[in-house]
């Protein structure tokens, strides 16, 4: 008997995106895993804390039956790695932050120097962190056009410092098998930093030539990687 497909296995791709985003920023993503036959969630996130973000993720994951592939972005790597749900059968980060137990978003983002290109973030008045206008050109998506650029500073929402300074516990990244999307042209996360991450969690490694935002700029990178999860696990 050969092995069902994702199709038949009624396979759920839940993708949670990071800082500064919504779940927008997967439309070019979702449409073509939706033709396919994939059920797909854009995983809402509040960025009040670490922990109300895993829970939020948590609560989405009880609304989805049968088997999960689950794809975060950025902060949300973390935040994937933070969830236990047993439906989830793999792990794709995409240009993401991966912490170990009893580490920070904070420690492994600034485990390398920063890109110069990128901005000096700081909380604002009200304690949340904003992401400058400017700098989605220059540091979080390079390659996107005018239009999606426009996009992104629009729909941005500010993440609070409870979010990346809260030590995690033991991430599933340990249990489960994952897949790493390395953006080597990463001004935000570095290239050496993700890599670093993804041998440390003995992860898949993808590394495509994308900015920090390849479910935008880069469509079928993100796709390829997630379409080889869903394959393995449906295969295993």
């Amino acid at each position: 008997m050969s092995p069902r497909s994702p199709r038949d296995q009624k396979m759920h791709v839940v993708l949670v995106h990071g800082a500064w985003a919504d779940g927008s920023g997967w439309a070019k993503v979702i449409a073509p895993l939706v033709a396919e036959g994939f059920s797909v969630t854009a995983a809402p996130l509040p960025l009040t804390s670490y922990g109300d973000d895993v829970e939020a993720l948590e609560q989405t994951l009880e609304h989805r039956a049968g088997p999960v592939i689950l794809a975060g972005h950025a902060y949300a790597g973390a935040v994937i790695s933070g969830v236990r749900s047993d439906k989830v059968k793999a792990l794709v980060y995409v240009a993401a932050l991966a912490p170990d137990e009893g580490e920070t978003v904070a420690d492994v983002f600034y485990r390398t120097e920063i890109d110069p290109r990128a901005p000096h973030l700081a909380p604002a008045d009200n304690g949340l962190i904003y992401y400058p206008r400017e700098a989605f050109a220059a540091a979080y998506a390079q390659n996107a056009t005018k239009d999606e650029l426009a996009v992104l500073a629009a729909v941005q929402r500010p993440i609070s410092p409870a979010c990346i300074m809260s030590p995690v516990g033991q991430p599933l990244w340990k249990e489960r098998p994952s897949w790493f999307l390395i953006a080597e042209d990463d001004r935000m996360i570095a290239a050496a930093n993700q890599s670093f991450m993804a041998a440390r969690m003995q992860a898949v490694q993808c590394p495509f030539a994308v900015d920090h935002t390849p479910m935008i700029t880069a469509p079928d990178t993100v796709l390829q990687v997630i379409r080889e999860a869903a394959a393995t696990v449906a295969d295993a």
